[in-house]
């Protein structure tokens, strides 16, 4: 069974994953993933120079995280030539690991969906006030950059409707009680 766990920014869902790692349940980081992908493997490392260029990798091999910025952030076309390089690796790479459950903030944005046969999706929701007061706090920024990087991604409303089942990460619900109610819910349909 593969189960997925998204959510916008601020939403709280890596706090949700450490919940569900509390009780045994491991959860495969994405982010994590693509970052330790782009420093070990060596044939995206060839992928990514024949993309971007040799500068972005040093001649000891260490990523040049500027330079990709860069790279990505000058068009869409470059940041969709990235996505097609990072996300089948990290998909590779989840479905090799033996993990169930993974962790993605842009699960739908990224494809990921369709690339790997979801069980279920859980999305972790939060009020927009919420998230923009976690961001600011984790990320030391203005409540207006984060409410740009909320805006950036697809909407909570959008994801939820994608999804089986909602976790209300309002910082007042129980989010122990959500979580034994979902996978009570995946336990009887399964």
């Amino acid at each position: 069974m593969k189960i997925a766990i998204t959510g916008g920014i601020g939403s709280g869902k890596s706090y949700v994953c450490r919940l569900l790692e509390q009780r045994g349940i491991e959860v495969y980081d994405c982010d994590a993933a693509a970052k330790r992908l782009m420093r070990t493997s060596d044939r995206l490392q060839q992928q990514l120079k024949a993309l971007v260029g040799d500068a972005v990798y040093s001649a000891d091999g260490v990523l040049q995280k500027p330079v990709l910025a860069e790279f990505l952030l000058a068009s869409e076309a470059n940041k969709l030539a990235i996505n097609d390089i990072v996300h089948p690796a990290v998909a590779d790479d989840f479905a090799a690991s033996g993990k169930q459950w993974l962790e993605s903030a842009i699960l739908f944005e990224s494809g990921f969906d369709r690339r790997i046969a979801f069980d279920y999706i859980v999305c972790v929701t939060a009020p927009r006030p919420v998230r923009i007061q976690r961001i600011v706090q984790r990320d030391n920024i203005t409540p207006e950059r984060a409410a740009e990087w909320i805006d950036v991604q697809m909407s909570q409303q959008e994801v939820a409707q994608h999804s089986d089942f909602c976790i209300q990460n309002d910082g007042e619900s129980d989010l122990q009680a959500q979580i034994d109610d979902i996978l009570r819910q995946i336990a009887i349909n399964n």
